[in-house]
């Protein structure tokens, strides 16, 4: 079975180094897409669905910004599995002070060098190794502004009333990007945050594990 795996914000298939499956799933990235003027969120996961072989049976695991697109997908089009990893599967579970700045349109005015630099800094006090910090300040250098600047306005503006039937959601409960007191996550680690996926791998591949051998 293909398993389509959907980076976060800015990230691309390096995010997923750590990730493995068993034998007999193929794991398949997928690759961003230029997002339409004014396209929203659901518009753009549909565009994204596109990649998809829909003819055999397949899954979807999304992180972050990814998690997102991939609840989107998965609610249209039914996959054999939908895996969330710190990320939400509908917009009623974004935080509170999100909503609240969202008429602001702050990501319109305000410089994404300034996200860059900040997500650069702040790799100083995370738990990653020397060399996944490295190679996160080279994704973080390497992301287009344009494409992060459209996803804030469009994660801001999320509006949706589907979610997928059924999905697993692996959050971390020291996450304070999407803080897990606002969630209901089927699997929770402990002392993972935003980037669990590469700090906390292995816990991570044994629920992908459990989820596919079901």
């Amino acid at each position: 079975m293909k398993v389509y795996f959907i980076p976060g914000l800015g990230a691309d298939k390096r995010v997923f180094r750590h990730i493995s499956l068993d034998e007999g799933l193929e794991m398949i990235c997928l690759e961003w897409i230029t997002p339409l003027p004014g396209e929203t969120l659901p518009g753009y996961a549909m565009r994204l669905a596109e990649k998809i072989d829909t003819s055999a049976a397949w899954s979807v695991v999304g992180l972050s910004f990814g998690g997102m697109l991939a609840a989107e997908i998965s609610a249209a089009l039914q996959p054999r599995k939908t895996v969330l990893i710190s990320s939400i599967p509908s917009p009623r579970q974004l935080p509170p002070y999100f909503r609240a700045v969202a008429p602001l349109h702050l990501q319109k005015i305000l410089p994404v060098s300034l996200f860059k630099t900040a997500s650069i800094a702040k790799r100083v006090f995370t738990t990653e190794t020397d060399e996944d910090k490295a190679l996160l300040r080279q994704i973080i250098e390497d992301s287009d502004p344009a494409f992060i600047r459209w996803a804030l306005g469009a994660i801001l503006g999320w509006k949706s009333d589907r979610q997928p039937a059924t999905l697993v959601h692996i959050h971390g409960d020291s996450d304070f990007l999407l803080p897990v007191r606002y969630l209901h996550p089927t699997h929770i680690i402990a002392h993972a945050g935003h980037l669990l996926v590469m700090n906390h791998a292995p816990e991570v591949n044994k629920i992908l594990h459990e989820v596919f051998a079901a």
